[in-house]
Parts: C-alpha cells; sequence; structure tokens
C-alpha cells in the first residue's frame, strides 16, 4: 500500500494464495482507491456467488426471489410494486417478473390497491411466510461462516468505514447530480 498515505501493506494478502480476480490483476503500486473498489467488488461477488449456489442447492429458490421475499418480510401489510422495485434497486419489469413467479408458487399474493386500482400491493402468503422463516436461520447461518475470519470489533469498525464510503459516495452522487446541469 501506498506509504504516502501512512498505509502499510496488507501482510495476509502477501501469504494468500494466489487468485484469479479483478484485484489480484493489480500492480501492489496501483492506485489506492482502485484497489479498494476492486477489493469490495471482488468481496461482494464472492458472498453473492457462494448464497446464490446455497439458495439453489439447498431451496431451490434465486437470491432475487428470495430478496424480494426478505422485503415483504420486513412489510407485513405487503409493499406496493414501486416500493419492491426501490427497495430492491432495481426496475419495475425485474419485480413484476419476479412477483409474477412467487404468486404462482403461491408464495405472495398480488392485490390492487384500493385508493388506485392501477396500483397493486404484494405481500407474503401464509405459506411464503412459512417458507421465507425456513429459510432465514440458515441463509444467515451461511452468512455468519462466510464472515467467521473477523470478530465483532473488525465487523462494526468494517460496518461503520464501509458508512462513511456510503456517506461519501450518495454526496459525490448528489453533487454530480447538482452540477450537471452546470457544464
Amino acid at each position: 500500500m501506498s506509504a504516502d498515505r501512512g498505509f502499510a501493506p496488507d501482510p495476509a494478502a502477501e501469504d494468500a494464495p494466489a487468485m484469479s480476480d479483478r484485484e489480484s490483476a493489480l500492480a501492489h503500486d496501483d492506485k489506492l482507491e482502485l484497489r479498494l473498489w476492486l477489493r469490495l467488488l471482488t468481496c461482494s461477488a464472492m458472498i453473492e456467488r457462494e448464497v446464490r449456489t446455497r439458495l439453489r442447492e439447498r431451496f431451490d429458490i434465486t437470491l432475487p426471489r428470495f430478496d424480494l421475499m426478505a422485503q415483504l418480510d420486513r412489510a407485513p401489510g405487503g409493499l406496493t410494486m414501486g416500493e419492491l422495485s426501490s427497495r430492491l434497486m432495481v426496475s419495475n419489469g425485474n419485480v413484476t417478473g419476479l412477483a409474477d413467479r412467487l404468486v404462482q408458487e403461491g408464495l405472495v399474493a398480488r392485490e390492487p390497491e384500493a385508493a388506485d386500482r392501477r396500483t397493486f400491493r404484494v405481500r407474503l402468503t401464509s405459506a411464503g411466510k412459512i417458507a421465507f422463516d425456513a429459510m432465514t436461520p440458515v441463509h444467515e447461518g451461511w452468512i455468519e461462516a462466510m464472515l467467521h475470519g473477523l470478530d465483532p470489533q473488525d465487523m462494526a469498525s468494517l460496518l461503520a468505514l464501509l458508512g462513511r464510503l456510503k456517506r461519501s459516495l450518495k454526496a459525490s452522487s448528489d453533487g454530480r447530480i447538482r452540477n450537471a446541469g452546470k457544464e
């Protein structure tokens, strides 16, 4: 890592076997910001790949369907398709396709809103709640096992740092949006 920024090399990275990912293709003297971004991408991709595989093998469900059910589990009164789209950070079309399949499987119900019949509210059915409740502790166990190399203090520190990063990204994005018309 860059000595001019006061960072020491990561000794664990030096002892680790060679990995075939984006970040290991970088030279040690590449920009710290680029190396951090690629490390975040690599860790996220590794966790997501493992969770996708395990959900499919254990519960015969995709990660997007699991994520949609997780959002509905947090909203017992259900969510509109637009709210789901926003929470999942995907297009309305993606949410519609996911909801259609879950409706067919009897795991969610979709009903028109009383105030606006063009808007649909989606909620877990009792079968969906039972299925999701069966998956939740298993999923939590997988995440815990994948993060076993970090103690609680490490996790709290990382969570705080990622929170700062998220605020910084939001401020950067907000500034870019405000300045877009000035260029």
